[in-house]
């Protein structure tokens, strides 16, 4: 599936949104945001996990709080607690509406194979899905994961940097139902 990029016509800091620099108003608000693009139809969890031009119809929080050493998949017992606005704001959204989906993307950097990238992406996108499960009460129904190894690098670099090791989340519900057109209505 091709689909051209979307124009965005709000500010990148309103688009990604950079967890370790939002309140927990922002991240909120930029988690249940409607699409920046009208969404066509509703598409498949794999169109969705496999079409950068889909996904980035929205809006995402960088979860830029917690990172990973290298080669590992663990949030350490200090980061736990950074994500706790994350599970608040997805909390709140399920509330809102018991059938909002989240996606909760992993990333690496650009040391390593590449098939090992993906599948330790794959594992750090699990590792924070199963913190928010176990330690903030999500439930996993409104979680699904995805990993894109060093594809989408935040820092570009063939170097160790630690801000390529994360996770990023954003809400798909409206990709996978066709629903919730900018400006239309928010989900009931």
């Amino acid at each position: 599936m091709q689909l051209p990029p979307p124009v965005i016509r709000i500010p990148r800091e309103r688009y990604i949104v950079e967890a370790n620099d939002a309140d927990e108003t922002l991240i909120y608000e930029t988690l249940i945001a409607p699409p920046v693009e009208r969404i066509e139809r509703g598409y498949t969890l794999d169109e969705v996990r496999y079409s950068p031009q889909l996904r980035d119809r929205m809006r995402r929080v960088d979860v830029d709080s917690v990172t990973f050493d290298t080669g590992s998949w663990d949030v350490t017992q200090d980061q736990v607690s950074r994500l706790a606005p994350i599970a608040d704001a997805i909390r709140r959204a399920i509330e809102r509406n018991p059938n909002e989906v989240f996606l909760i993307e992993g990333h690496t950097d650009a040391v390593g194979p590449d098939i090992d990238n993906l599948s330790l992406s794959d594992r750090r996108a699990e590792s924070v899905a199963n913190l928010l499960t176990e330690e903030f009460g999500i439930p996993p129904e409104n979680l699904t994961t995805q990993g894109y190894g060093e594809e989408y690098l935040k820092i570009p670099t063939d170097g160790p940097e630690r801000q390529n090791r994360r996770v990023t989340v954003r809400r798909i519900t409206p990709l996978l139902t066709g629903q919730n057109q900018p400006g239309g209505p928010p989900p009931r």
